[in-house]
């Protein structure tokens, strides 16, 4: 095993696993917007609560959570130790005319500080909702929908239930009867908040800058650069996630914080 440790120590093993990770972390974004887009249903967060119960039980979606959360952190300690290297390099070269700006972009420059905007953006976003649903209190909401017209209407539930979720008909109305965790409303109420939705709107200029850069760069470390696929992956690293993934991200706070005025 020693040529593998041997290989991901190495300046080409490192940033190795930082084209892998970020590719990873770039799949999930996609899964985690398409979930999250729920939030925008007319249905007073029916569909968002259910899908958060399912990606907080659902055995297999826990177990790439977990792996998800290493990946985030190895992504991030590999990215500062190559830029600290990085940097290390060019200042053992310091009486050499250097003109970094003649040979690289401003994102590749400043993705240390980039992902680390993006570190304390994923640190505020965790603790304000995953773990406030994990380990806080969040009250549950009883919702009721008319199987025939689709209509929802929602009222707090007081009681217990033992788990996340339950879920019944009542076949005498033509009703569905579902209790759930209302992380729904965590987000909205959160998303009140001026100053948290400022935080969010300008984590996604950052996530837009990171992604543009990371993600051709990704394939450039993986040896992917050739003129037959260069223009797909110019457009999926610009236009998917350098823009609409963040915009789609930033909507949601200002989608929340406009309804509550």
């Amino acid at each position: 095993m020693s040529w593998l440790t041997q290989t991901l120590t190495s300046s080409i093993g490192k940033k190795l696993v930082m084209a892998l990770t970020g590719l990873f972390l770039c799949s999930f974004l996609i899964v985690h917007m398409s979930g999250n887009l729920q939030l925008f249903k007319h249905d007073d967060g029916l569909a968002f609560n259910v899908y958060a119960v399912f990606m907080t039980t659902n055995p297999l979606i826990k177990t790439i959570s977990y792996g998800l959360y290493a990946f985030i952190l190895l992504h991030a300690f590999e990215g500062l130790y190559l830029a600290y290297q990085n940097r290390q390099a060019r200042g053992a070269k310091r009486y050499v005319s250097y003109n970094g700006k003649a040979n690289s972009t401003w994102f590749s420059r400043n993705m240390a500080i980039l992902g680390t905007v993006l570190l304390v953006f994923i640190v505020v976003h965790m603790s304000n909702f995953w773990f406030e649903y994990k380990f806080g209190y969040v009250p549950y909401t009883q919702y009721e929908q008319n199987l025939a017209t689709g209509e929802v209407t929602a009222t707090p539930y007081e009681g217990e239930i033992k788990n996340k979720l339950e879920e019944f008909v009542r076949e005498d109305t033509n009703t569905r009867v579902v209790i759930a965790k209302d992380l729904y409303r965590s987000v909205m109420e959160g998303f009140k908040n001026p100053l948290l939705v400022f935080f969010y709107v300008l984590s996604m200029f950052a996530v837009s800058f990171h992604l543009v850069h990371g993600f051709r760069s990704a394939f450039q470390t993986l040896g992917i650069n050739h003129l037959k696929y260069n223009g797909l992956l110019n457009f999926l690293g610009i236009g998917v996630f350098g823009i609409i993934i963040p915009i789609g991200f930033a909507l949601m706070p200002l989608y929340f914080y406009f309804k509550s005025m």
